[in-house]
């Protein structure tokens, strides 16, 4: 397939703040929509196990709309059936009106053996039926999740509820104490969304389309890093997504922008916060380092002798870049920044206010700074955080 002559060139600014509008990071965000309209504007909101100020999936909307009530989240998420959870960018909470465009991905699911756990014969359909019976249910409460203490040795139960929310006769509703709540999708999903019928074209060139928009603009690799298709599936529909070739300045590959985007001026105040290492917004690496010029990677599965920037390090944006990390623990009442990175003396002012911000939301009225990778800086940061806190 050829690709169209690019008519636009954005200069690197151009890109970076496209994209921070894009992930609602510049402007006033719409609060009427509050956390559902964060989830529709991202179209992905990726879930991990790790909790060191909250879950990341509640740091995500926390991140652009700020001090947002922690139940607040949840309810929004998983009330009145307006998300469920499946495969994206890894595991990911999604608007529940994408779950059409899915079809493609448990087609192929249907279609392959995709892990090598043995299913006991019946177990499968035993699992369906106590759902049909029962209602939503933990794996532990279908009859246990595991065989063993190790954290991988799932018991049938939890293959077969597992392999039929992939294959999407049944959806997660919800987590409970971080374990999935599981229903049958025939009960859970509204009717007129409940069917596999998009071919997997259709449904390729929807989230193409809707990765396209969340990011502003990115190349190949970052649009099929967002719901983590294939290059040959990005490849086969881009042309058709109605996202526009552009040439981004000290980009080395095509990219490809949301028209929209393109046309809007970028306007507004910029959010200070921390972000989850797992915000859309710094999720993929290598557009990170393009876009902001910021080396960031996850250490938590770091051995600790190895780390560099702590087991947890969120990013802090202001300003529009990203000017430095921060390895937060909470002891008691007070936030503890148990290690910190700065871009320099201009990067303290922001930092402290991100700090400060943060604390206020997990109800820590004190802010402690203990480490800082420039010592001369420890003191002005400490400093700057005491007057914001009063």
């Amino acid at each position: 397939m050829t690709t169209p002559r690019p008519s636009t060139t954005l200069s690197a600014d151009e890109a970076r703040r496209i994209a921070l509008r894009a992930q609602g990071f510049v402007g006033t965000p719409d609060r009427r929509g509050g956390v559902r309209g964060v989830l529709r504007h991202l179209g992905a909101v990726q879930l991990d196990t790790i909790s060191v100020l909250a879950r990341s999936h509640e740091l995500i909307p926390y991140a652009r709309l700020g001090a947002v009530g922690r139940a607040t989240v949840e309810d929004a998420y998983w009330k009145d059936t307006h998300a469920f959870e499946y495969w994206s960018h890894a595991a990911c909470i999604l608007p529940i009106e994408e779950w059409p465009h899915f079809a493609f991905r448990r087609r192929a699911y249907r279609g392959r053996p995709h892990w090598s756990h043995d299913l006991p014969d019946g177990t499968y359909d035993q699992v369906i039926k106590q759902l049909r019976t029962e209602g939503p249910l933990t794996a532990t409460e279908l009859g246990g999740a595991k065989r063993t203490s190790e954290w991988w040795d799932w018991s049938g139960t939890k293959i077969a509820v597992e392999r039929a929310l992939m294959y999407g006769e049944v959806v997660c509703v919800e987590r409970r104490g971080w374990k999935r709540v599981y229903d049958l999708a025939e009960r859970a999903i509204p009717g007129e969304l409940l069917h596999d019928e998009l071919d997997d074209r259709e449904c390729l060139r929807r989230l193409v389309a809707l990765a396209g928009q969340s990011l502003g603009v990115g190349t190949r690799a970052d649009i099929a890093d967002y719901h983590r298709l294939k290059a040959d599936q990005v490849e086969s529909v881009i042309a058709d997504s109605g996202l526009v070739p552009v040439t981004v300045e000290g980009w080395a590959k095509p990219a490809w922008a949301d028209p929209e985007a393109l046309a809007t001026p970028v306007r507004g105040r910029h959010r200070t916060t921390l972000l989850s290492p797992f915000d859309s917004l710094v999720w993929e690496r290598a557009r990170t380092e393009r876009i902001f010029g910021f080396i960031h990677r996850l250490e938590a599965y770091v051995p600790k002798p190895k780390r560099v920037h702590g087991y947890f390090a969120m990013p802090v944006l202001s300003g529009g870049r990203l000017v430095g990390r921060v390895d937060p623990a909470r002891e008691g009442a007070t936030l503890v920044a148990r290690q910190v990175t700065l871009d320099g003396p201009k990067a303290v002012s922001g930092v402290a206010q991100a700090l400060v911000e943060a604390a206020g939301w997990v109800g820590c009225p004190e802010v402690r700074v203990e480490r800082v990778d420039a010592p001369e800086l420890r003191e002005p940061l400490a400093r700057e955080v005491a007057r914001l806190l009063g």
